[in-house]
């Protein structure tokens, strides 16, 4: 049978394509062959690392098919624009993997110009399924180039079978690729929901579909309430299950309200419930409070804390007093400190007498607690009560360890930022701010780097009356904060300060470039590692066991493996744990602004987080990587082709699960 895409290809371009393909090799079976021990391999990622993009052109053209190879995905962590010609004649070479590569590096890019080469590439009488991997390739990237027009096309594509696995997943990809960029089309949620609810589809497929009735903003699902309600109860899958469950919140109705509660308490994945419950907010609060009241009682933290935070952000004044006896029952602490501050949220001003209760058991509690984390949760939860901001100041704003000075910035960001501030606050509304802003505009100058962040970022919000007066007070504040960072270590930092100076005097640098060449791949580690390297993450909650991945991101694999070898990791907390999302660690300040004083690139392969357990590199940005990494707790197909994947967990995933904030990574040790 003849598959065509439809619309996209005039008869020229089909004569183009009959004349300009030369015999192709099928190199499913290694052809493409990746050697570190190989000096030439070795200069190519040299070249990508030190982003030479001249010298990467020339070597498109190189016999060697391997070098092409890696010259082409070289391309897809660079984005050069200037790639976009030669990247589109490889597009017809004789490997498929290497046209595979051209047409990932051209989406990555991202550049609008690529997209006509981009369809010129696309074979469409391909009826052996030897093209499928580069035909895939090409319909994905054109999701990250193209138009809307090219999104109709592209999803009113039906031809493609069932066992059609690579095209049909090029196309799902491609349309979730056009939503991310925010844009969508009722052609492409249609298409998506073809595929998602047909179980005769590919699972792959049918999980980057429900991805995009996940992650798509504005789409319509009003009308699908009976038909996803009935499909969350079919699925198998708790990858798809969890994404059902928002897709049933966007839907709305009694069957999407009636199949979420009923899914919740029959659910034995944890991340599905977490997700259930973020999608119940869409529900009026009285039909789903039950549920969040009995999720607080789950023995799985990660669920009580979702639903306390659900609480916090759409809970009711009348049940104030309730979440308060709830914070006093609850076991963990960190569900505690939410619940905490739900109360303070909603409850109503009258209340005076239990206001101050709430607030002396809460400093209290700031006080007594041993653990840092618990003293930010605790200052996060004072922040509710705006009066509090003389005590946040006071404790933690000026506090040695950064995890608390840092969680008190964010509290005062709180404070600043609530709807109310002028009324709560009444005739003092105008005193108090402009304390506050002093307090952040100190924070900016102290050299502090996750507390001159959150300053920065916070001050850069207030109205043009308050920054004048802050710049009458100091005047040269963020040049002084910004003569204090040490860069690459603190980019994060250097970056929030950079966009704060061009809002107060429109005069700072908005581009944010990637720090310049600072530390080299260290070959001498790559070309020792056995075949398929592990390490073992040994944490407080039990192994985590990981697979590198070199021949696509050596240098961070490289820099890894020396961390881990001089001792970096060890006793360093997860500092950031976001339920059903992942966990992240390596910082050696705590709070997530920590470093050291060097950065590596990005080495943005073509992989995929479609499943859990896939390790990788956090960033500011691409390119300003150093020492801290992430594990998913499920797939995030949003992060692909912007954060470096680097290992993977093939052991212990259950123990990547149950990793709490502060829990400790041990050590880590290399096989």
């Amino acid at each position: 049978m003849k598959r065509l895409w439809f619309h996209l290809f005039t008869l020229n371009a089909l004569v183009l394509l009959a004349t300009s393909c030369g015999p192709i090799t099928d190199d499913a079976s290694g052809t493409i062959n990746i050697d570190l021990k190989d000096p030439a391999v070795q200069k190519i990622f040299d070249l990508q690392d030190r982003q030479l993009t001249d010298s990467l052109l020339v070597l498109l053209q190189n016999d060697n098919p391997n070098y092409r190879f890696l010259a082409a995905m070289a391309f897809s962590s660079v984005k050069d624009p200037n790639a976009v010609g030669p990247l589109s004649g490889l597009l017809f070479d004789d490997y498929i993997s290497i046209r595979r590569a051209a047409a990932y590096a051209l989406g990555q890019i991202g550049a609008q110009e690529a997209t006509v080469p981009l369809i010129e590439g696309f074979e469409p009488s391909d009826t052996s399924g030897l093209y499928g991997s580069s035909n895939a390739a090409i319909l994905e990237a054109v999701g990250k180039t193209g138009t809307l027009k090219e999104l109709r096309q592209i999803s009113t594509t039906s031809t493609y079978r069932p066992t059609d696995t690579l095209l049909l997943l090029g196309q799902a990809r491609s349309i979730y690729r056009f939503a991310l960029r925010g844009i969508t089309h009722p052609d492409g949620t249609n298409r998506m929901l073809t595929l998602v609810k047909d179980e005769v589809y590919p699972q792959d497929v049918r999980l980057m579909a429900s991805n995009y009735l996940y992650r798509a903003a504005g789409i319509n699902l009003r009308d699908q309430g009976q038909d996803l309600a009935q499909l969350i109860f079919k699925e198998e899958d708790p990858r798809i299950r969890m994404t059902l469950a928002i897709a049933l919140g966007k839907a709305g109705g009694p069957e999407a309200l009636a199949a979420l509660q009923q899914r919740f308490r029959m659910e034995t994945d944890y991340r599905v419930k977490c997700n259930i419950l973020r999608a119940l907010s869409n529900f009026p609060y009285d039909d789903i409070k039950d549920i969040y009241l009995e999720a607080l009682k789950s023995p799985q933290t990660q669920v009580a804390k979702t639903a306390a935070l659900q609480l916090k952000a759409y809970g009711i004044p009348s049940d104030a007093t309730t979440y308060w006896r709830l914070a006093k029952d609850s076991v963990h602490w960190n569900v505690s400190s939410i619940l905490y501050a739900a109360t303070h949220r909603h409850l109503p001003p009258y209340y005076a007498d239990y206001r101050d209760a709430i607030n002396t058991e809460l400093r209290t509690k700031f006080k007594t607690a041993t653990e840092p984390y618990q003293q930010a949760s605790y200052l996060e939860s004072l922040a509710e009560f705006g009066w509090n901001y003389r005590f946040i100041q006071r404790e933690g704003l000026v506090s040695d360890n950064p995890i608390i000075s840092t969680a008190a910035a964010n509290a005062l960001t709180t404070i600043l930022a609530q709807d109310n501030f002028n009324r709560f606050f009444g005739v003092s509304y105008r005193r108090v701010k402009r304390e506050i802003s002093l307090y952040l505009k100190d924070g900016v100058k102290s050299g502090n780097s996750g507390l001159a962040a959150v300053a920065a970022t916070a001050l850069s919000e207030l109205e043009p009356a308050y920054r004048t007066y802050l710049l009458q007070q100091d005047s040269n504040f963020l040049e002084a904060g910004l003569a204090q960072l040490k860069l690459p270590q603190q980019t994060e930092t250097f970056y929030a300060l950079q966009e704060a100076k061009q809002v107060f005097k429109g005069n700072g640098d908005t581009q944010k470039a990637a720090p310049k060449y600072n530390h080299p791949i260290d070959w001498s580690i790559l070309v020792k590692l056995r075949e398929k390297p592990r390490a073992t993450i040994k944490t407080s909650r039990g192994d985590i066991v990981i697979e590198f991945m070199p021949e696509q991101a050596p240098g961070s694999v490289a820099n890894f493996i020396s961390l881990a070898v001089d001792n970096f990791f060890n006793d360093k907390p997860f500092h950031r744990v976001v339920p059903n999302f992942v966990i992240q660690g390596g910082c050696p300040r705590g709070d997530g602004y920590g470093g050291l004083n060097y950065s590596i690139r990005s080495e943005l392969a073509d992989l995929y987080y479609d499943q859990a357990g896939y390790v990788g590199m956090a960033s500011a940005g691409n390119h300003t990587e150093g020492t801290q990494f992430f594990i998913t707790h499920s797939p995030t197909p949003h992060l692909d082709g912007n954060y470096t994947i680097f290992a993977r967990v093939i052991d212990g995933l259950s123990n990547v699960h149950a990793i709490e904030i502060g829990d400790t990574i041990e050590r880590i040790e290399i096989q």
